[in-house]
């Protein structure tokens, strides 16, 4: 799985984007871009259920794989491709219940005892980072770097994806420390063009993928 994991994971927050959601959606599909996740962390269900029926209803078509954060409820309800659990959320087994193979669970680790801990259940993929200082979060975890990103990637065999900060500058630097995908939020999402952006952060992830 790892081998076919997409490099690239677009996460479309709406506290970055408030407009233009399902628009930029668009865009980064037609850029290429396989992989997004929905978060949305302070709207009630009903827009969140709303808002993930219509982007699995529009990405669908372009192959996309559709990540709800949080809500695994919401995931399994809407057809979406998966659910994305934090510490703080349900634990992978209990998201697993509701999200059961094909769909996937992804779960966000902090530390390498947190990572280590999600290497033994049945996620399908381990998000690991802050990587770098990153501001889209209201209340960070601290910054992991680059050398303990090489440290996890030797505590799994699971698709690691890096996050927290990477540009499309740094994530070379990202995927020789062993990251099989870069999350990014920001550096796409307020790009000018987040079209363009993505298919940078893709070209980055082929010449990554070749070395």
């Amino acid at each position: 799985m790892r081998e076919d994991f997409s490099p690239v994971y677009v996460i479309l927050d709406a506290a970055v984007l408030p407009d233009k959601l399902e628009e930029t959606a668009q865009w980064l599909a037609e850029s290429g871009v396989k992989l997004m996740q929905y978060r949305d962390k302070v709207s009630s269900a009903r827009k969140n259920f709303d808002v993930c029926t219509r982007l699995v209803k529009q990405l669908r078509p372009w192959n996309v794989r559709l990540i709800v954060n949080d809500r695994a409820d919401i995931a399994a309800l809407v057809g979406a491709d998966g659910a994305h659990e934090g510490q703080d959320d349900l634990d992978v087994e209990s998201a697993r219940v509701m999200c059961p193979p094909p769909m996937w669970v992804g779960v966000s680790t902090h530390n390498l005892e947190q990572l280590a801990e999600a290497a033994i259940t049945s996620a399908d993929y381990i998000a690991f980072g802050p990587i770098f200082p990153t501001q889209t979060k209201a209340n960070p975890d601290p910054v992991v770097g680059l050398e303990l990103l090489c440290d996890a990637r030797r505590l799994t065999s699971k698709p690691l994806v890096a996050i927290g900060g990477i540009t499309a500058e740094n994530a070379e630097a990202v995927f020789a420390a062993g990251a099989d995908c870069v999350a990014v939020v920001r550096d796409v999402l307020a790009a000018a063009n987040p079209g363009e952006r993505a298919q940078e952060f893709l070209r980055v992830a082929a010449a990554a993928r070749v070395k």
